[in-house]
């Protein structure tokens, strides 16, 4: 489907649920203001899926209730990701009711977080845009969703020069095909390549898309792996923050474990979050929560703690 019969079919689709659904979304904005986070801190908290992909791998949860689970939490918007709905992202239907539940919710649709797509740093020409091909749905439902951005992944590459070659083209043709729908291409440090933050800034400092940006992750600076996922090779995270955040559209907590009195026991959030302020980001802050030793729904509560904590001393 090309997106312009696209962008028709939903508007009208979109037209036809919101006079259904006009009061049920005030209702929704009414309950969802009293549990939003401090209006003081200078950004906005969103609930990334991920922190509850157990949840939903196990089947405890349906991706359909994401938004009332983040309203529940505070939380003012939402990240989804794309394998807790990959063969839906031309379902119409499908897409309206999750428009609708964020609406209702009180909650604002941020972002999608791609993947299992094609490697976007594929030497192989062919596999690449293939690949590239292979996003412009997830860009469609972006729109229709009202999200500003897609995250994406650098992925593929063998060699460091030809893999920022790769993706400076691969971001560039996606960023081009996105701009008439006014989406955002974020990338995310996500293992390989991509988590060398110098690497990083030598491919956005060739782009020339002004929808193209980056998606800090706290965490995510693990280059290379062994077959149990330990950590062989780390890029310094701070360093890498400093790298990656002048590109940033989007930001994403990452947290593992907190200590007694609900630090993250791994990463100095108040320097991460000090690093966001000073590069004047004021955009939303995305909780990720990904440990092993907490329920989901307790991670994410620390996380969301702990940001308003560091939020409200550097405010």
């Amino acid at each position: 489907m090309n997106r312009r019969r696209f962008v028709t079919i939903t508007a009208q689709t979109s037209l036809a649920l919101s006079l259904l659904g006009f009061e049920a979304c005030k209702d929704g904005n009414k309950k969802s203001k009293v549990e939003k986070n401090d209006t003081s801190l200078f950004f906005k908290i969103s609930l990334a899926q991920w922190s509850l992909h157990r949840t939903l791998f196990d089947k405890k949860m349906d991706h359909l209730d994401f938004a009332t689970k983040s309203r529940g939490f505070g939380c003012e918007g939402l990240e989804y990701v794309s394998g807790f709905f990959k063969d839906k992202a031309q379902d119409i239907s499908y897409l309206s009711e999750m428009k609708s539940r964020a609406n209702a919710e009180g909650q604002q649709n941020i972002l999608i977080m791609i993947d299992g797509e094609g490697n976007l740093a594929d030497a192989d020409i062919t596999k690449r845009i293939k690949a590239i091909e292979n996003h412009h749905k997830w860009v469609e439902a972006a729109e229709f969703l009202g999200c500003h951005a897609i995250r994406v992944n650098l992925a593929g590459g063998a060699n460091k020069e030809d893999a920022i070659k790769a993706s400076v083209d691969s971001l560039s043709q996606l960023s081009e095909f996105a701009k008439g729908s006014n989406i955002n291409i974020l990338v995310e440090n996500h293992g390989g390549f991509s988590s060398n933050g110098e690497w990083m800034s030598q491919v956005f400092s060739q782009l020339k898309n002004e929808n193209c940006g980056t998606l800090p992750d706290f965490g995510n600076f693990c280059i290379k792996k062994d077959e149990e996922q330990n950590c062989l090779e780390a890029y310094d995270k701070y360093k890498g923050m400093q790298e990656l955040l002048p590109f940033a559209k989007a930001v994403s907590a990452k947290s593992y474990d907190f200590d007694a009195e609900g630090n993250e026991t791994t990463i100095d959030y108040h320097r991460m979050m000090k690093m966001v302020k000073d590069i004047g980001y004021n955009g939303f802050v995305g909780v990720e929560f990904e440990g092993n030793n907490l329920s989901e729904d307790k991670g994410i509560e620390l996380t969301r703690d702990l940001l308003i904590k560091v939020g409200k001393q550097l405010t």
